[in-house]
């Protein structure tokens, strides 16, 4: 495994400790400013806005500087901004802040995601988009616990560990890859540019954008925006039994992800991305219907091992559109922009359908998205990756 690759990984577990720590507190917290539930899902939406209207310019950035020096800016962005929610004093101010991280977002989100494309060995494709994912959630296995318990001295105090985590994993990725080799600098003949137009015409990428859309709206934006809500509202101790769930969902996404990458590698792409999605869909519908702690947990459980199962072959799906000979910035922007749009309706939708209807219409329309991503694979011929 390339160098690189070993220590975007390691930065990735840092970066998702700390974001763990204030998932199960981030709508609580911005409830805490006397807004509803669809306000306070606006908080995780409004971070995957930014996303999405800065991701082109993400692209274009890492094409041109280099994905090392698009990545250290964009994670010290996030650190910034992150410590300004932690001082934010009204809801308009939390608000503001959370669209600034979501420009660092997108930009180091970009460049990893180019580097990891370009230099993973195509044999291993799954292998190596299963392990990064991983560190991601291993480190949210943690996080969401202990945010939970932390909420008892304050809102505030994870904003103030999570910047500081943002901090140290900026200086690791500055210090070991400042010299590291870009796709497109000094080397644009040998690897020319694939247009968005062009993925366009490749039925994978398509499948890709529409199962990217409904991860977005079912991972991103309703369980981090309304499982918390719903747990605080529907079990005593509801704010640590969140933190609990989104740590147990973390961990089915640890466990089932190296497994999954390996069956990418030898079977293809489409069957663990079909099946994982379909899982994680039927496991979200019932989390909204339940008033059992222990099949609460057991549900996220499930959800995030569907989850885990989808990922390592959706982008390794992406990178094999790209191919090793190509660059791709765009064409991983407007792919990652599918999956913002999906975090940006699901929890203002959602939330919108929770306050009228119920928690369990919302987890159940959230479902019906994610089958529509799984079905939005049929078309594509299942083959091993070259």
């Amino acid at each position: 495994m390339p160098r690189e690759i070993r220590v975007l990984i390691a930065a990735a577990f840092l970066i998702a400790i700390g974001f763990g720590l204030i998932a199960p507190i981030l709508p609580q917290f911005a409830r805490s400013f006397d807004v509803g539930v669809a306000a306070a899902g606006m908080i995780v939406s409004v971070f995957a806005l930014t996303r999405l209207l800065f991701a082109p310019v993400s692209g274009r950035l890492t094409d041109r500087l280099g994905e090392p020096a698009v990545y250290v800016g964009g994670v010290l962005t996030v650190a910034v901004s992150t410590l300004l929610c932690g001082l934010a004093g009204d809801y308009a101010q939390l608000m503001f802040f959370r669209a600034l991280g979501g420009i660092g977002s997108t930009m180091f989100t970009v460049s990893a995601m180019t580097m990891i494309a370009r230099l993973s060995p195509p044999s291993m494709r799954g292998r190596i988009s299963g392990m990064y994912a991983t560190a991601f959630l291993t480190g949210n296995i943690a996080g969401p616990i202990v945010g939970g318990l932390l909420a008892g001295l304050g809102y505030r105090l994870p904003f103030f560990i999570y910047g500081g985590t943002l901090v140290v994993a900026a200086g690791l990725v500055f210090v070991l890859l400042r010299h590291a080799g870009t796709g497109s600098r000094g080397n644009a003949a040998a690897k020319p540019p694939m247009s968005v137009r062009e993925a366009l015409g490749v039925s994978t990428y398509r499948a890709a954008l529409c199962s990217g859309f409904a991860n977005g709206w079912s991972t991103f934006g309703v369980r981090t925006a309304l499982v918390p809500l719903f747990a605080a509202q529907t079990f005593i101790h509801g704010d640590a039994y969140a933190g609990v769930a989104l740590a147990l969902f973390a961990a089915g996404n640890a466990v089932s992800q190296p497994f999954a990458g390996r069956v990418s590698d030898l079977y293809g792409r489409r069957v663990p991305l079909m099946s994982g999605l379909a899982v994680a869909s039927l496991a979200m519908a019932g989390i909204g219907f339940t008033s059992s702690v222990p099949l609460f947990l057991v549900l996220a459980v499930v959800s995030g091992a569907g989850t885990g199962f989808m990922n390592p072959a959706q982008q390794a799906a992406v990178a094999d559109v790209i191919g090793a000979d190509r660059t791709g910035g765009k064409v991983l922007a407007t792919f990652q922009m599918s999956v913002d749009l999906g975090a940006i309706l699901g929890p203002v939708l959602a939330g919108l359908i929770a306050d009228r209807l119920g928690f369990g219409f919302a987890f159940g329309m959230t479902a019906a998205i994610g089958l529509l991503g799984a079905a939005a694979w049929l078309p594509v011929r299942a083959r091993r990756p070259a």
